[in-house]
């Protein structure tokens, strides 16, 4: 007779809960609940990558022992004999129980585990009639007894709030999100390596900040009580990297967290991880060339291959990428705009105001442009492309270009449809620094929460002299997004920020 443990989902959780309290109660009656002393030596995997293309035959001659633990996914008790799937780090493995080879009573005591408890299991592999690899165990321990029953087996965790909640339940049944996070691991070891095998150093500056800087957002504020004095969570590192190439760490990269107080959105939360990283006697194409050769290395170590699919649409990161100015990428889209009406500032404020696209009414011909870029252009911007010369106006810390007044030598790279990094040849002047902070600060004085502070201690590091460089931060959860075809930055973020549960 066959019967199948899964729970019902017309069951009453509790009920479940108290039944399995029950049995943990009996196991420490009996002795050690929760031992500590088995000793795994295998992973699922390595043995089937090892042992899957060998024979019944085979593995019956050699007799290969192995050691193996996991949380039990399945199970089938058939009287006398009884099969049970484990899941480990790696995947999973077959178990096969018996009178014979496990013994009646280990066999007895298996039949009263759960779904979801954790087992290790000794013994032989061998062939099942159906060529599954599995183990045929000759001693089994529980080790872990699990409460809560695991949600219904074929479709784990369905609510996707719960899932972000419970990312351990969803890590445990989802296999697509297990491999979103092994993916994410892999970027990030593969981006380290890139820049380790480039000669950059790798560093550690501060999450704390007495002035936050490095980019325009509202930071989160905490309070030293030693000190008795507010800190800034920090918002960018980018200003301490540069302090260090003036002190002579010429290639310098940090993969960093950052915190924005900022709303929530599937391409924001308020705590992110970025790579910034900063080099010597370099400028801003230069620093582009840089990111097209790391997206495709990344994507090829990690993927296999620079085509990828995102949201049912392919992209190939292995073509040269686009290069646009802000006013070119709107008028691909929408080419009905001419230069003059796009160097206007009245007309511009007006498609800004029919357009009720956010703008600050205040700002010069170049900011508005960006904020029609932003509402018209921004999302449509599928394939890889560089939106170069940013306005001075919105980069206070990037370099004014020696040949267009009014425009810096930066560079936005955007992939489907969203920012994904942002970098610039750097403001080495310290006088010209030093006015574009009190510019910031009078904007943050006007209203402007995103305005930058005025940081002294930088404008003096400067003054020592930073030699001419460029800098780039990219973001490390939207190119994750991109490579495992996330539609949500929640779901490449194992504890996104929630409310609180009710």
């Amino acid at each position: 007779m066959n019967t199948t443990t899964t729970p019902s989902t017309t069951q009453d959780a509790n009920q479940i809960i108290a039944e399995r309290r029950t049995k943990l109660a009996a196991l420490r009656s009996a002795g050690l609940a929760y031992p500590n002393d088995f000793d795994r030596q295998h992973y699922a995997d390595t043995l089937h990558s090892e042992y899957g293309e060998s024979s019944h035959d085979e593995l019956e001659a050699n007799q290969i022992k192995v050691s193996i633990a996991g949380r039990m996914m399945l199970k089938r008790v058939m009287g006398k004999a009884s099969f049970a799937t484990i899941q480990d780090m790696s995947g999973r493995m077959q178990l096969f129980i018996s009178n014979n080879d496990t013994g009646e009573d280990a066999h007895a005591a298996f039949k009263h585990y759960d779904l979801g408890d954790i087992l290790g299991a000794e013994g032989v592999l061998f062939k099942t009639k159906t060529g599954e690899l599995s183990v045929r165990v000759t001693r089994l321990r529980l080790l872990t007894k699990s409460l809560q029953p695991l949600p219904e087996k074929f479709h784990g965790l369905t609510d996707q709030e719960q899932k972000y909640r419970q990312r351990y339940v969803d890590l445990i049944t989802n296999e697509d999100t297990r491999k979103t996070f092994m993916i994410r691991s892999k970027v990030i070891q593969a981006i380290r390596e890139f820049f380790i095998r480039h000669d950059y150093l790798e560093v550690e500056t501060p999450m704390m900040h007495t002035i936050p800087g490095g980019a325009s957002a509202k930071p989160f504020t905490t309070h030293h009580n030693a000190l008795d004095m507010q800190l800034y969570l920090r918002i960018a590192p980018e200003l301490y990297l540069k302090r260090l190439v003036v002190g002579g760490f010429e290639k310098v990269f940090e993969i960093n967290r950052n915190f924005r107080n900022e709303g929530l959105s599937t391409r924001h939360n308020p705590e992110f991880t970025m790579i910034e990283f900063y080099e010597a006697y370099r400028d801003y194409k230069y620093m582009m060339d840089f990111t097209e050769n790391l997206f495709r290395e990344v994507a090829r170590k990690v993927l296999g291959t620079t085509v990828l699919s995102y949201q049912g649409r392919e992209l190939d990161l292995g073509r040269p990428f686009h290069r646009l100015t802000i006013t070119q990428a709107i008028q691909k889209y929408h080419p009905q705009f001419s230069d003059a009406q796009l160097g206007d500032r009245e007309f511009l404020l007006s498609q800004l105001q029919d357009l009720k696209a956010k703008h600050k009414p205040e700002d010069g011909i170049g900011g508005l442009q960006l904020s029609l870029f932003e509402e018209l252009s921004e999302h449509l911007l599928f394939e890889p492309t560089f939106i170069v010369d940013y306005p001075v106006e919105v980069s206070p810390l990037a370099r004014a270009s020696d040949k267009q007044p009014g425009i810096t030598e930066r560079f936005e790279l955007f992939i489907v449809g969203r920012e994904i990094a942002n970098g610039f040849s750097e403001l080495n002047d310290p006088e010209d620094q030093e006015a574009r902070f009190d510019a910031q600060v009078a904007a943050k004085d006007a209203g402007d929460e995103e305005a930058m502070f005025k940081d002294g201690d930088y404008i003096r590091a400067l003054e020592y002299g930073l030699p001419p460089t460029a800098g780039e931060g990219i973001g490390i959860d939207r190119l994750v997004m991109l490579l495992t075809d996330a539609a949500s930055i929640r779901d490449v973020i194992l504890f996104p920020h929630m409310r609180p549960e009710a």
